[in-house]
């Protein structure tokens, strides 16, 4: 039984969130130096907090400053349909529809980033992102339906509750894939990274320092830990598991996931839209509603 928390828990997921966020950097260091760098975060961010702002002439700072802010608080309303052990912040009976719905609010974030720098690579490297976008959210979208399908509700609890025996990565395991490679869509991460990317000083960041490449890092990390705490009681049971408490194994699963995601940061060859398009509607689509048809003929032969 999952029940909702009052306001106030609104800030503790808030806290949980920056905990898994730093986490995932944590992991990052250590996945790209090889030894413990507990301190590389800090020290990173330390140095951006005192790294003076740069602006370029007729820059809209106020829209780029939103659309970076935005990629934290898309991650925070991500979370809060998750169940944490019994409780969750926002019991809705649409959860998955306001998690798809949370990633809508990202087409026109970094977008607006790279469009209110006013600079030829950051532009660039937002219309990268619409495209990116665009290509990413209707097989996500597809791979949504097939745990909502599963156990007949749009509700994340009840569908973290129907998997009682076996997690649905278990026999849908092209939509967990599809999910997480959703997740390091739009959190534009390793082999999605093109709109960030090296080829274009940088992208939607190529014109930002300080404190606003501070909030677009971290909203990064949060968006990477909101897609690892959704994908655990949407595929992996959630909170089951033996001996330890429900809500240690949520936060155990998710930080299992969000590593993984971390990884894969220079693990794979970057994706550049076009061959990312040509991948997902030649390739993917095709795959995820096989998958769904395949969860169909087993929700009406268990039924």
């Amino acid at each position: 039984m999952v029940e909702q928390a009052p306001a106030w828990a609104a800030v503790v997921l808030l806290a949980v969130l920056l905990a898994l966020s730093l986490t995932g950097a944590w992991a990052d260091a250590v996945l790209v130096s090889g030894r413990r760098q507990l301190a590389a975060p800090f020290q990173e961010g330390a140095r951006l907090l005192v790294q003076q702002r740069r602006a370029t002439p007729g820059s809209d700072g106020l829209l780029s400053r939103v659309g970076g802010a935005s990629l934290l608080v898309v991650a925070s309303l991500m979370v809060a349909v998750v169940p944490w052990g019994g409780w969750t912040l926002l019991d809705s009976g649409v959860g998955v529809v306001w998690f798809n719905a949370m990633e809508l609010v990202l087409w026109g974030a970094l977008w607006c980033a790279g469009w209110g720098a006013n600079g030829a690579f950051a532009l660039v490297a937002g219309h990268r992102w619409t495209a990116q976008v665009l290509s990413s959210q209707l097989p996500l979208m597809f791979s949504l339906i097939c745990p909502a399908l599963a156990a007949g509700s749009l509700r994340v609890a009840d569908i973290e509750a129907a998997q009682d025996g076996l997690w649905f990565v278990a026999i849908m395991p092209v939509a967990f894939a599809t999910m997480l490679g959703g997740v390091l869509a739009f959190a534009v991460w390793g082999p999605f990274s093109s709109p960030v990317g090296r080829d274009l000083q940088g992208g939607v960041l190529s014109e930002s320092s300080g404190v606003d490449r501070l909030v677009v890092g971290v909203g990064r990390y949060a968006l990477l830990a909101a897609g690892a705490a959704v994908a655990v009681p949407l595929f992996l049971g959630g909170g089951s598991g033996p001996v330890l408490p429900p809500l240690v194994w949520s936060v155990l699963k998710t930080v299992a996931v969000l590593v993984a995601l971390v990884a894969t940061r220079r693990r794979f060859a970057l994706l550049r839209p076009e061959r990312f398009a040509e991948l997902a509607f030649v390739v993917v689509i095709p795959l995820v509603l096989l998958q769904v048809l395949v969860v169909a003929v087993h929700v009406l032969g268990r039924s």
